[in-house]
């Protein structure tokens, strides 16, 4: 009989397709499965190795796999696709996976329990919801505009673009009604919007992780709720290898013995690099000695380099202290203030 010693997944929405190696890394089966026959199959089976890409749903079979006994491992897509031969297709992706996974220093994500993904839906639903807004507004601002009605951008220009479409009589009938509606939209998804603020809020108070990051200037509460909820430090060697994955560190194109390096590699979540970077900028408006947060490193950085530079390089330094907290359990302990 063979002995199955490792079988990769490529999951899709409805057909599943295995592919299983026994410990020579030889084939021994290639087989699709339905959704609903994948968890009668493991179940026959003795505990093995499963490979899959890490996706959100890839949590989700990983939980119900561990709990049959089975040893569950999740690798990156990106780690994965340069094992992927010639013609792109289900067979040759689940075998990808098994070829990725037979690298000894290949990189693994941590299956998360489905109550951290449940706290961090909110944070991406609260995303969304500020997307549709951004949405909403620029196309009342669109159609405004088109007949001939044009206001200052944020929150004030809006207002008042709104009070001159109510107030401008020689506007065609449907056209005030769209941009009403449109209006009536924004209004919901504010008042949507002031529900998740609240919720994330006490999601951050609660949250002793959360509460110690927020002290991190140019962090806030939000962000460091999506750092506690989104990131596994445990998983990174160092700071660095944080930084580097969240793609604040530039790219390498090194060759013949001599470093070649180029802007950031802009790997990683997206999300979490934009919130450093935002908070790293809103810390910089404000960079004068004597403030808090400001430091010797960062008022010399800003004499020689430019706004955007500095930046990203304190996004990477702020990355690195939210790694090193998470890891000790330790609070922030703020540089002493330049004198002015």
């Amino acid at each position: 009989m063979i002995e199955i010693t490792r079988i990769s997944i490529d999951t899709s929405k409805s057909v599943f397709t295995l592919h299983a190696v026994d410990a020579t890394g030889c084939p021994v089966l290639r087989r699709n499965l339905r959704r609903q026959d994948v968890i009668p199959f493991f179940e026959k089976l003795p505990p093995v190795e499963v490979v899959m890409e890490a996706c959100g749903g890839s949590h989700h079979w990983g939980r119900v796999l561990q709990k049959m006994g089975h040893r569950v491992r999740l690798i990156p897509a990106q780690y994965v696709k340069p094992f992927v031969k010639r013609s792109k297709n289900d067979r040759n992706d689940a075998e990808a996976i098994s070829e990725a996974a037979a690298r000894p220093g290949m990189r693994e994500v941590a299956v998360k329990s489905a109550e951290m993904q449940a706290q961090a839906m909110l944070l991406s639903v609260q995303e969304l919801l500020v997307r549709q807004r951004t949405q909403l507004i620029n196309a009342l601002r669109g159609h405004a505009a088109e007949l001939g009605l044009v206001a200052p951008v944020g929150d004030k220009g809006f207002v008042a673009l709104r009070a001159e479409v109510a107030a401008d009589a020689s506007l065609p009938a449907a056209a005030v009604e769209t941009l009403r509606l449109l209006g009536s939209e924004v209004d919901r998804v504010e008042a949507r919007l002031a529900e998740i603020d609240a919720k994330v809020m006490a999601q951050h108070k609660a949250n002793t992780d959360s509460r110690r990051l927020s002290a991190i200037p140019g962090v806030g509460p939000k962000g460091a709720l999506n750092f506690t909820l989104r990131v596994d430090a445990a998983q990174f060697k160092s700071g660095r290898h944080f930084a580097a994955w969240l793609g604040l560190v530039p790219q390498e194109r090194s060759t013949g013995g001599k470093q070649r390096l180029g802007s950031i590699s802009r790997a990683g979540n997206e999300r979490l690099r934009q919130l450093l970077v935002l908070g790293a900028t809103a810390v910089i408006q404000h960079a004068k000695p004597g403030r808090d947060g400001v430091s010797t490193w960062l008022l010399k950085l800003l004499e020689r380099k430019p706004r955007k530079v500095v930046a990203v390089a304190l996004a990477n330094k702020m990355a690195r202290i939210i790694w090193a907290m998470l890891t000790r359990g330790e609070s922030y302990r703020p540089a002493a203030p330049v004198a002015a």
